[in-house]
């Protein structure tokens, strides 16, 4: 291979304002957590303020696996953009979608996305996270909407996308 090594996951596929509550809170959350202490602070405070103390432990519980679990496990890492890229990354599509997918209860769509992500033995582990942390997201979307990942969903983009390819 020549040129400079390209990271595909990373590749923008979109901008997170295209995105529905659920799968652009799950972009944000992923990278707000992966992002350090501080962050992850943030997202406790978020969860917390939403559910309460003890409703927010499984919904944390559940991202906290998630993340786990696809770095441990991962068939590679996932592919983030900084925490106020306005992109969508392919990875991150693909984890948005993959946490929608889960909170709709379609469990075998759900298991066969956790198959990229991770390794097959842990693809029903993953999915059934995944549909803990959507659930969250979904209630958190309907309780308070539009503030779904604070003010960040907001700044993400344009509404629509300038160019159409």
């Amino acid at each position: 291979m020549t040129g400079p090594f390209i990271r595909r996951g990373g590749a923008p596929v979109g901008y997170l304002s295209e995105l529905g509550a659920v799968e652009a809170g799950a972009v944000i959350y992923l990278r707000l957590w992966n992002d350090g202490p501080d962050a992850r602070a943030r997202v406790t405070g978020e969860f917390t303020c939403s559910f309460g103390p003890e409703d927010s432990s499984s919904a944390l519980s559940a991202l906290d696996q998630l993340c786990d679990l696809c770095a441990r496990h991962g068939r590679r890492p996932i592919m983030r953009h900084d925490v106020a890229c306005r992109c969508l990354g392919g990875d991150e599509a693909c984890f948005a979608n993959f946490v929608a997918t889960a909170a709709q209860g379609d469990r075998e769509d759900a298991m066969l996305i956790a198959t990229l992500l991770v390794r097959p033995d842990f693809a029903p582990s993953l999915a059934a996270l995944a549909e803990t942390f959507g659930l969250a997201l979904k209630r958190m979307s309907l309780a308070m909407p539009g503030d779904l990942g604070s003010d960040m969903a907001s700044d993400m983009g344009p509404e629509k996308p300038v160019t159409i390819h």
